[in-house]
């Protein structure tokens, strides 16, 4: 497939000069595939799985190209502040071009989950079978709605370049994506980057917020004393949704 016919994806392996990290003789495509997959070295993994190691190989290629280290977990730690909101992604990006990284070229580079989708469904034309105990229909939902809200205003858009609203010379494409919301701070993070790290917000995660004392009052009909056990009960986080 050329690469004017392929994806995003197709067009960042070409620019970033991406090829496998297994042998010479594999295209990164071919990578991807077996991943995915799986295969006779690694088990089968999911689209966010390589999209966070696609975008990761990118940050990586940009460290290279100016002689920046990822030494230890620094390539990580500065994926993480990236790909999340608030000071300390403008204090990674101020960082990241005092060494001559174009922090914000990078980023938006970096794919969604969906855009890895379909270039391995469309444009490696590749099906995956998944097993029913496998299969996760929350997240599956969450890919509906996005794609039915893409349909919808994609059909808006059309409808207003007809009338002239908006200017179509630029050809505008819509991305859809969703956030989830801490309630306690106006954290907010992509979806996909809240499900491979497990939590919305780091300063309010459930595990370390403050414990309420919950008391359960039994009384003793023999004795007509009162007894008290204290429980710890905690508070649960739930993040709200926004598109």
């Amino acid at each position: 497939m050329n690469d004017a016919d392929c994806c995003k994806v197709g067009t960042l392996i070409g620019k970033y000069d991406l090829d496998s990290p297994r042998t010479a003789d594999d295209s990164l495509d071919d990578y991807l595939l077996s991943r995915w997959l799986g295969d006779d070295e690694t088990q089968s993994v999911g689209y966010r799985t390589l999209t966070e190691w696609f975008n990761k190989r990118l940050l990586k290629k940009a460290y290279d190209g100016t002689g920046r280290s990822a030494m230890g977990n620094r390539l990580e730690s500065d994926y993480e502040a990236l790909t999340d909101d608030g000071l300390v992604k403008m204090d990674t990006i101020d960082d990241l071009e005092a060494d001559g990284i174009d922090a914000e070229a990078v980023l938006d580079d970096m794919i969604s989950w969906s855009t890895m989708r379909n270039h391995l469904n469309e444009c490696l034309d590749e099906k995956k079978e998944r097993a029913e105990a496998e299969t996760n229909w929350e997240l599956t939902s969450v890919e509906i709605a996005c794609d039915q809200t893409k349909q919808k205003v994609e059909s808006a858009l059309n409808s207003l370049v007809s009338k002239g609203k908006i200017d179509d010379e630029q050809d505008p494409d819509v991305e859809i994506t969703v956030q989830l919301c801490c309630t306690k701070c106006p954290t907010r993070v992509p979806f996909d980057v809240a499900m491979n790290r497990g939590y919305v917000c780091a300063d309010h995660r459930a595990e370390t917020e403050e414990k309420e004392q919950a008391v359960i009052q039994v009384n003793d009909r023999d004795s007509e004393e009162t007894f008290y056990w204290a429980t710890s009960v905690p508070r649960q986080q739930m993040p709200s949704f926004g598109v």
